[in-house]
Parts: structure tokens; C-alpha cells; sequence
């Protein structure tokens, strides 16, 4: 079966890439990179699917994605994008597009991608609303790409999602951008923090109460849940949730329904789950601190956000983010030397975007200048700490054990915690070894180069700044 894709793709090189991968499949390719070369070749001929990317070269290809996807409801669209936001990834998504990729893209991926779009081609089946809400979600990094595309396969669907991150992350915001971006964005977003609320209380906080049904309960209180009805309710902390509030939260998850503390009456509430937790939930539930069976529940959809160290690329956005923002809440108009962004990037971060948030604005208060320089950051920031491996009385496993009990890492986040500060230097050292040849720097770590390809990408240690020259 000849099976026909158009690709609209304005990089020469990467449509070359793309072409030969899907010819290689025996899909027959026809490119163009153009607006007005795309409505040219759909005019004259039938699509199985087309691959487009955003930014062409007389426009922008999502703005008329939703008439191409009007007029030939059919045919399945994949987004390719440069532009890598989540405003991008909902706009394609919105538009109707099968599958949106941020660049750079994994081409065995794409080209499963375009092979599943022709197999799972439906007629008609599309959204043309086009979310542009302005979103507090910062950053291009390949880490934050798979987040993007994870909350925009959920906009248009009820599954609970949990997610998953160190304190200081934005889980908060992922619920936000779930919520005000999806099909309840109508309706109220309530959260609720696990972690906050005395255990004697946490049911009343969430089913609500009727008169008289405790000591000091004077009134009826309407709970978490009726609030939320029709809405989003965001469970923060899950984790630290007790194991009776756990056995009533499941009993609701699974009827839909909700009973107030000291009522009989059961009432039935249509809710959006969204919950998050920065502990590791499976040691818990091995202990029997947390259900199986409500784990379950609420990990239908996992988003886990990578911390602010693995994605060090976004520092200086994200701190340029707070600054503007700290102006409109009334605090001086300041920007960044080159010497301050560089300082900012180099810290490990262990309060994530947060912890950058409450920097950016201490400085934006108690700068001299109207820019910040390094030694504004630098009297801001906590002492970092080192690892001093060596010397003549202790071993490395003495200095690393003295090192990680100074670390401070929160529980539930040690491991990952730990080995990605490990792995940054040894990755960089092997790539000194080998002036940057990743063929030779994967033999000497011992490892596969995919392996180490992919978690350069993911740490941002970029190859080419250790070729010798």
C-alpha cells in the first residue's frame, strides 16, 4: 500500500534527515517549505498524513491548522517545533495535531509516530480551539519537552495524574496548566495540601462536615470536593496523607460519590484528580504507609519534573521570569549582568525554581544598581557544598558519606538527587579525556553511547565545548 506523507519542513538538512528515514519505511515523501506550498500540494493530491513544522518560511503553520484539519478532517498532523514552549505544544494540540515534537526529536520515535498516525487515521475527530492562556511554566530544556507533551495528552480527558518532583519543582503549576488549559478550565480549581492540614482534620477538610458532627464542628463545612465540583481538585502532598483519609479518598475515586463527616447522606461530585508528592511512593507502600490500590488510582497519567539542576538551561529565563514579575508586584525594575547569569547557573539549586524565585526577588530588593551583578547573587546564595575526594587519612567512601550527610537532600529525593550531581562531573571528565568524542568518552565510562547521548542532553553538557581548538 503506497501510503503519501507531506512534510513542510524549512531546514533543508532535517528534512533530507526525515525523508530518507520515511522512505526508508516506504511511505512516498513530497516536501515543501512553505504556508503557500502546503495548500498548493493538498489542492492537487490526498495525504495519509503530514509532518509540519511551525516557524516556515513566509509564516507560521499553526495559525491555519485548524483549517487544514477542517478540511481534511482525515488526515493525521504531526507538529514539528523549534519553538519549544508549552504554548507551542498546546497550540498544536489544540489545533488538532496527531503528535507534537519539540526539536530535537528522536527519529525512530517520529518515524513510529507517522506510521501509528496512518494506522490509527479517523475522519473528522478534532479540536479547533486554540488555548493561548499565558502559562507560569518556564522553559525550553529537553527535560521540560516531555512534560509539555504529557500535559497536553490530557487536556482533553479526565485521567488523574499524579505528579512527581522535588519540593520547589512547579507541581502546583503542571495542575494549574492541566486545569486551565483543559476542558474544565470553567470550572473551580481547588487544592489542597496534604502535608498542612492536622490529621483529626483532613477528612472534614476534604468531604466536609455536618453540624455537631465533633467538638467545635458549629456549623456544616462543604468540603474540598463539593468545592471543586465540576472542577480540578489538586491533592498536594498525597504522601503525607493519613492512611484513614487514604481509605475514604479511594472509596470516592472509585463511586464518584462522598459522604460529610457525621452525615449519612452520600453525595455525588464530578472532579478532575490531580495529585502530586515529592516522596517516592513505592518504598511507602512496601511499608504499608500508603495503598496499593489508591497508588493505582491516582498514577494513571505520571508527570515527573525534573529538578532545576538537570535543566540548567531554563536558570536564566526563569530568573529573568521573576524579575519581570517582581516589578509588576511593585519592587524595583532591575535586569541581569552576564557575570550574575553565569553565577546563577552554576548553583546546584537544591530548592529548585523556588529557591531561584526567592533569590531573584531578594536581589530585585536589596540590589544597589538597577543591574544585578555577581556580587549581589553571590551575598544571596547559600553556601555550596563540596566534595573533597582524596587525602592521605580517609577514604573516598568516608568523604562521599561525610559529603551526603551534609547535603541535605529531602527524603524521597536522595537517589536521583545524588547521582545526577555525581554524574554531571564524571560525564564532563570523560569528555575531557576524549576532547569531546562521545564514542570514545561512552568506552571509557563503560556504557552505552545512546545511554550517554541521551543523558548529555539531559544534563546540558554539551560535547562540542571540549573539542580541542
Amino acid at each position: 500500500m503506497n501510503r503519501k506523507v507531506l512534510l513542510v519542513e524549512d531546514d533543508n538538512a532535517i528534512a533530507i534527515v526525515i525523508r530518507a528515514a520515511l522512505e526508508d519505511e516506504g511511505f512516498t515523501v513530497e516536501a515543501t517549505d512553505s504556508v503557500a506550498g502546503r495548500d498548493r500540494l493538498l489542492a492537487k493530491s490526498a495525504y495519509d498524513v503530514m509532518l509540519t513544522d511551525v516557524m516556515l518560511t513566509d509564516g507560521d503553520g499553526l495559525e491555519t491548522l485548524g483549517a487544514v484539519r477542517a478540511a481534511w478532517p482525515a488526515m493525521p498532523v504531526i507538529v514539528l517545533s523549534a519553538q519549544n514552549t508549552l504554548d507551542t505544544a498546546v497550540r498544536a494540540t489544540g489545533g488538532g495535531a496527531f503528535e507534537y515534537f519539540p526539536k530535537p526529536f528522536d527519529l525512530e520515535e517520529l518515524v513510529r509516530a507517522t506510521r501509528q498516525a496512518v494506522q490509527r487515521r479517523t475522519g473528522g475527530n478534532h479540536d479547533d480551539s486554540d488555548p493561548t492562556e499565558s502559562l507560569p511554566l518556564i522553559g525550553r530544556s529537553q527535560p521540560m519537552q516531555e512534560v509539555y507533551r504529557l500535559i497536553t495528552r490530557v487536556l482533553q480527558n479526565d485521567l488523574t495524574v499524579l505528579v512527581l518532583g522535588e519540593s520547589g519543582t512547579g507541581k502546583e503549576l503542571v495542575a494549574e496548566a492541566i486545569h486551565q488549559l483543559g476542558r474544565r478550565k470553567a470550572g473551580p480549581f481547588v487544592a489542597v495540601n496534604a502535608a498542612a492540614i492536622p490529621r483529626e482534620l483532613i477528612e472534614s477538610e476534604l468531604f466536609g462536615h455536618e453540624k455537631g458532627a465533633f467538638t467545635g464542628a458549629t456549623a456544616r463545612n462543604i468540603g474540598k470536593f463539593e468545592q471543586a465540583n465540576g472542577g480540578t481538585l489538586f491533592l498536594d502532598e498525597i504522601g503525607d496523607m493519613p492512611a484513614e483519609a487514604q481509605t475514604r479518598l479511594l472509596r470516592a475515586l472509585q463511586s464518584g460519590r462522598i459522604r460529610r463527616v457525621g452525615g449519612n447522606e452520600e453525595i455525588a461530585v464530578d472532579v478532575r484528580i490531580v495529585s502530586a508528592t515529592n516522596r517516592e511512593l513505592g518504598p511507602m507502600i512496601a511499608s504499608g504507609a500508603f495503598r496499593e490500590d489508591l497508588y493505582y488510582r491516582l498514577n494513571v497519567v505520571p508527570i515527573r519534573l525534573p529538578p532545576l539542576r538537570d535543566r540548567v538551561g531554563d536558570v536564566e529565563p526563569l530568573a529573568r521570569h521573576f524579575l519581570r514579575r517582581a516589578a509588576l508586584e511593585g519592587l524595583p525594575q532591575r535586569s541581569l549582568s552576564a557575570e550574575a547569569v553565569r553565577l546563577l547557573t552554576a548553583q546546584l539549586w537544591r530548592g529548585n525554581v523556588r529557591e531561584l524565585q526567592n533569590v531573584v526577588y531578594r536581589a530585585a530588593l536589596l540590589a544597589r544598581e538597577d543591574e544585578i551583578d555577581a556580587a549581589a547573587i553571590a551575598d544571596l546564595l547559600e553556601p555550596a557544598s563540596s566534595l573533597k575526594i582524596g587525602g592521605e587519612s580517609e577514604s573516598v567512601d568516608a568523604e562521599i558519606a561525610r559529603w551526603l550527610a551534609g547535603a541535605g537532600f529531602p527524603d524521597g529525593t536522595l537517589y536521583h538527587a545524588a547521582l545526577a550531581e555525581f554524574e554531571r562531573p564524571l560525564f564532563r571528565h570523560a569528555l575531557e579525556r576524549t576532547l569531546g568524542n562521545q564514542l570514545k568518552a561512552a568506552q571509557v565510562l563503560g556504557i552505552n553511547r545512546n545511554t550517554l547521548r541521551k543523558r548529555l542532553a539531559e544534563l546540558e553538557i554539551r560535547p562540542e565545548d571540549f573539542v580541542s581548538g
